[in-house]
């Protein structure tokens, strides 16, 4: 399942009018996201924990793209209470949001919690990208044709979710924390996508592909050898960006939904990852724990 594959992809569509939302995209495929969208005539807001990484990153996006249409915001997924406050001032200042990517997280990370007592990788990759989606839907569906794009990962395969101890509490192993939160990335893209069935926003799951990022920066030993063996092979932060610039932009896909992509081509899920039971009951109990009501 490893493939260092890359799929050659080109598009020259243009979104001039567009504004599109970025989380995380102060680093990595999340800023190379950016850079691309601002060139092609994007509104681009990244929102981003570190504002003072975000303002050097917004420098860059400038001179890549030209673009002076840019905003960076502050957004800690790791609290309900700043995801709330970023929401509603880009529900209150944008007339329009067309693209939403979820692109930030947290990878094998020690054992913390959220503000909100999730446990971190849970609490970022998911509960949180959940609770932004939520509340910008409304925006969102006024501006369709929108599109809602989420960044997994491959070890979504590796994953189940375990609903009886969703923050690892029991018992905690990184790794299995990581996956369980890209494979609740691709259950979540399957059931918003039935929701906004017949709305003109549809959405759209993606394995970047195994990048050369900071995000890997606490993966254990063997883990990293590995990483600096396969170095050569991994793509760079430009190419692991383009999946999630195909789901985003790529003309062909507007009638596409719920699917999951890799290499700027739909590929299949695990199979946990097709789990429409388990996906159902994961929106049910991510509802519950954020306290709101989402049919």
């Amino acid at each position: 399942m490893l493939s260092f594959f890359r799929r050659a992809w080109s598009s020259a569509e243009k979104l001039d009018g567009k504004t599109v939302l970025i989380t995380g995209a102060n680093t990595g495929i999340g800023k190379e996201t950016a850079k691309d969208l601002a060139k092609r005539g994007a509104k681009i807001i990244i929102a981003c924990r570190d504002m003072e990484k975000g303002q050097q990153a917004l420098k860059e996006i400038k001179e890549y793209s030209g673009s002076d249409d840019l905003k960076c915001m502050k957004l800690d997924l790791s609290d309900t209470k700043s995801i709330r406050e970023f929401a509603e001032a880009i529900n209150r200042d944008e007339p329009k949001l067309n693209i939403l990517i979820n692109n930030a997280g947290v990878m094998v990370c020690p054992y913390g919690k959220t503000a909100d007592g999730f446990e971190m990788q849970i609490g970022v990759n998911h509960m949180g990208h959940f609770l932004l989606t939520y509340l910008l839907l409304d925006l969102i569906k006024r501006s369709a044709p929108a599109r809602i794009v989420t960044v997994s990962s491959m070890a979504h395969a590796w994953g189940s979710i375990n609903l009886d101890d969703i923050n690892s509490e029991k018992s905690y192993d990184k790794t299995r924390a990581y996956s369980q939160s890209k494979l609740a990335n691709v259950l979540f893209t399957r059931s918003l996508a039935k929701r906004l069935e017949g709305t003109g926003v549809t959405t759209y799951s993606l394995h970047p592909g195994v990048v050369k990022t900071d995000l890997g920066r606490h993966l254990n030993g063997p883990m990293q050898v590995l990483m600096k063996v396969s170095s050569p092979f991994l793509k760079n932060p430009v190419q692991g960006a383009q999946t999630t610039i195909y789901c985003a932009v790529e003309p062909s896909l507007a009638n596409e939904t719920g699917q999951y992509y890799s290499d700027c081509a739909p590929t299949s899920p695990s199979s946990a990852g097709q789990d429409d039971n388990m996906a159902q009951k994961l929106w049910e109990l991510s509802c519950r724990m954020l306290s709101i009501t989402w049919e």
